[in-house]
This record gives C-alpha cells, structure tokens and sequence, in this order.
C-alpha cells in the first residue's frame, strides 16, 4: 500500500483537498468499480486520481500497474511531474511522439515504472513491441476523455483498451461532458459519476467577459493596443491556426512585446522552451492555438485574449478555463472586427471594453497597471510594453550530471553575483536545466559564468529566448 496522504500533501505544501479531490478520492479507493469525474479546468483533477492511485498501487512490485491516456505529450509530462513532487514511492515515465521510441524503451526498462503516462499512438507502438507489458495493467486513465475519444483518436483507443487483458478499472476524467462514452471503452454498469460541472455556470463567475470592437479588419493594431493597457499582467493570445500564431507573434516582437508562442508544428524542446518562460515570468504574452487551451497548469494568467474566435463551445470553456484558477479572478476579451459578432454559445454578461485612443507616453518605471473600462479612456497608453521581471537562462548540465537544485543556486551566487532573491523557478531535467533569474540580473550573469564549471563541468550557459 502506498504513503500516508497526508505526508503526500505535506510534500505539495497542501493543506486540505477540496470537495471534488475528496469526492474522487473516496469512489476510487472505496469502490472497485469504473469512475468518471467531470470538473473545470484548474480544480485539480491530476491530483484527484494520483492521490488515491497511490494507495492502490503495488510499490514493492516491478510491474506497471497503471497506464494514464492523454491527448497531448504536455499534458503526459505535467502529470508525471505532478506524481514525482508527490515522492511517494512509485516510479513513472512520460511516452510520446516526437522522440525516439528506443529511449524510452530503455527508460522503461531501467526504472520499470509502476504507472505510465502517454499519448495513445506511443503507448500502442510501445505495447506492440512488448516494451510495456500489458499483463500486469489493471487501471487504465484517461484524461481530457472527450478528446482522447474524438474521432482522431477512436481507433488508436480502441487498439489500446483490447490489448489489455488484465484491465479491471478505468477512470476517465475531462473538463467538459462528452456526448457519449463509446462501446469499446467497456465501462462497467456499476461505475460512479462525480460530476462538479454547473449546469448553468458555463464559465467561472469570477471571470469578467469584455468586448473589444477593431474599425479594422486586421486587428493587430487594436491588439497591441489592448496588450499595452494591461502592463505587465500576464495574457494569453488565442488563436485558431499554427501560421497566425507565427504571425501575430513576430509583429508583437516587432512592437516590443516580450512574448512566448505555442503550436503543435513546433519542435518539443522549443515548446518546452517557449512555455517555460511564460510560466516562470520571462515573457507577458503567450500567443497560441487551442493546443494551450488544456493541460497546461499555469499559475496566474489575468486575460484571455480571443484574437479568432473559438471554433466550439467546448472550445471557449477550456479557453477560459486557463484563468481564475482556484480562487484567483481573471478576464476574456473577444476582439472582433465589424464582420465578427460574440458567438450564441457565450452566456453571461458582456462588457463593452474600450481602450484608450489617447497620446501616448513614456512607459514609468513603475510596474504596469490596467485601467477599470469605465475610467481607461482618462489614461495614456505606455509607449513601449513593460520587459517581465524575469529572464530565463539554460545551463547545458542536469540530474544526470548529479547537478541539484542547491548547487545551482550556489554556482548563481557565488559565481553570478546574484542573492537567493534574484532567483525564480528553477527546473533540472535530466540533460539540462532552466533557472528564471531578474532581468536586470541577466547580462552579470551571464558575463560572471562565462566559462566558468558548475560543480566542476564545463558547461552551455545562455539566455532562454
């Protein structure tokens, strides 16, 4: 049986589970039957399923036990990581496309893993070759299970669920109600249904929705404009095509902006890349296609920016969903030329929001504000848009290199001149790390490290751009 829960909660600097974790917690392990949960995006539903999984799992066992379905290789790795922080005993790895299948093979056969998290073609191709036994796997996840079962992905799921003769449960979990769950998911007819989803609250009511009129067809002007209004708070940018994102992006650049952009066209390491500066603070701005819409479990973004509008309801609410998580609050604004109207699916309250026409003037050194609609057209707009706090560096060494966390702020300080302040996230991964450090820090550093030996390697240490 797994670790005490509350020593797992302690390790997350958690203190109590909310009311669906609770819920989850007690169908999972007080049942033996097919669970389904359904919760907004941001309530913690990877800790929901994890947290009991640990008292269900076989740790002295080598075998997996469990395998977690997910739509996109983000999402896969969040959840792995989410299961490391718990350290709890029970090993896992995160399966993908866009890397050798011969690495992770030998990962699996190095660490052998109890609980595998994958996208379903990966893991398809790891059963068919027998890198992942399938005899032992008795509880298949399925997260974001709407999107696991659109159509793209039917015949992979369906390959997946019959090659797995030991299976005895499954639970699914996802942001919004699926139709139907189809046939060869084979869920049991004495499953448990935990639905936190309002029937009448499509979006969090401590979201504000604004619209945004352009008088131009291309809204790019009326965009940057919007983005210069809210200072230094953090926004994503949605988009519906990957050479928009391309787009709309460089002209931001172009304009000042510091931004990070996401799409599925892009290589996995410049994903990575590109999310982790938006999330540890080095870039204000995330431009990106839905693909940012779900799994990304980014602290504090305040607007959500609907650049093309969403392509489906189920589209917006995981759009929206990516602000006022957990009690925090936030905005959406639909910017709309003359041709474009808020969609029929959009409930709730509106607010025309205008932003401001007026001079512009010098940006203050002062951190960047965002006017209330009603008194914004009083203020000038800033000149240029206000630089993040931080910046991010990569240093070319990692876990496998035995570089920790503790040595990494000892070489910054000692080396770089920095205090333990001017330090941010820090990530190690296994070949490389990132570190947010103050961007007015960013040129000392980099200057104090160069070629200087983190404990005593040589190593790449350059700016994240």
């Amino acid at each position: 049986m797994g670790m005490d829960i509350e020593k797992i909660l302690g390790k997350l600097h958690i203190t109590q589970l909310n009311e669906m974790q609770q819920h989850a917690a007690e169908a999972i392990t007080g049942s033996d039957g097919d669970v389904v949960l359904l919760s907004p995006t941001g309530t913690g539903k990877t800790l929901a399923y994890l947290l009991p999984l640990t008292q269900l799992v076989d740790s002295t066992s080598n075998d997996i036990q469990v395998l977690v379905v997910t739509p996109g290789r983000e999402l896969a790795l969040q959840s792995h990581d989410v299961l490391k922080a718990m350290a709890c005993g029970i090993r896992s790895t995160a399966c993908y496309g866009g890397r050798p299948a011969m690495d992770e093979h030998r990962v699996i056969r190095d660490i052998q893993p109890h609980v595998v998290f994958g996208t379903p073609g990966r893991l398809n191709d790891h059963l068919d070759k027998e890198n992942i036994s399938r005899y032992k796997i008795r509880y298949l996840v399925i997260d974001e299970f709407d999107k696991c079962l659109e159509m793209g992905f039917q015949a992979e799921m369906q390959q997946l669920i019959k090659s797995l003769p030991a299976l005895q449960r499954r639970i699914l979990l996802s942001a919004t109600n699926a139709e139907q769950i189809p046939q060869f998911v084979n869920m049991s007819r004495k499953g448990t249904l935990i639905d936190f989803l309002s029937d009448d609250e499509q979006t969090s009511e401590r979201v504000t929705i604004y619209e945004v009129r352009s008088t131009k067809k291309d809204k790019l002007e009326t965009l940057r404009d919007l983005l210069l209004g809210f200072g230094d708070e953090s926004s994503i940018v949605f988009l519906n095509f990957r050479d928009a994102v391309e787009r709309v992006n460089s002209y931001l650049v172009a304009e000042g902006f510091t931004t990070s952009h996401f799409h599925g066209g892009m290589e996995q390491r410049q994903r990575e890349d590109q999310l982790y500066r938006f999330s540890n603070g080095s870039a204000n701005v995330l431009v990106a296609t839905d693909l940012a819409s779900r799994g990304l479990d980014i602290p504090d973004i305040q607007n959500i920016i609907h650049y093309h509008l969403p392509e489906s309801q189920e589209g917006y609410i995981h759009r929206v969903g990516r602000t006022a998580r957990w009690d925090a609050t936030g905005r959406a604004f639909f910017v709309l030329n003359s041709e474009e109207s808020i969609p029929d699916y959009v409930e709730g309250d509106v607010v025309p929001y205008s932003i401001l026409h007026t001079e512009a003037v010098p940006l203050s050194t002062g951190q960047g504000s965002t006017a209330a609609p009603e008194t914004a057209a009083d203020t000038a707009l800033p000149m240029r848009p206000p630089q993040p706090k931080m910046a991010t560096l990569y240093i070319g060494k990692g876990k496998k290199d035995k570089l920790s966390k503790g040595d990494i702020v000892g070489f910054l300080c000692k080396v770089g001149g920095l205090t333990a302040a001017d330090i941010g996230r820090i990530d190690v991964k296994d070949r490389y790390t990132y570190v947010a450090v103050r961007r007015e820090k960013l040129k000392q550093v980099l200057r104090q490290t160069q070629g200087e030996k983190v404990k005593g390697i040589r190593t790449i240490i350059e700016q994240v751009r």
